[in-house]
């Protein structure tokens, strides 16, 4: 599971649109916006290709004037180990 955290800026006045938008894009989920335009979201994901496509797909929104990778973390999903831990 690959997880990244991205903010974005845009406008006051289109600020709910913007956020709208996102909220369409798969895998993307808005967690914190303020008043000045600022808005943090997560990205989930398989791969790093898929969250670049979705970052991409953020920065091609109307109105947004910035998306920038704040965090990311990529993992493997701990259940596919499971049959390799000893009890």
């Amino acid at each position: 599971m690959n997880i990244s955290s991205i903010v974005v800026r845009t406008s006051r006045d289109r600020l709910n649109d913007v956020i709208d938008r996102i909220k369409g894009v798969p895998g993307c989920e808005v967690h914190l916006h303020d008043h000045e335009g600022r808005i943090v979201i997560t990205i989930e994901g398989e791969s790093t290709d898929s969250h670049m496509k979705r970052l991409k797909d953020i920065q091609d929104i109307p109105y947004v004037y910035s998306a920038n990778l704040a965090y990311s973390y990529c993992g493997k999903d701990p259940t596919l180990a499971e049959d390799r831990i000893e009890s």
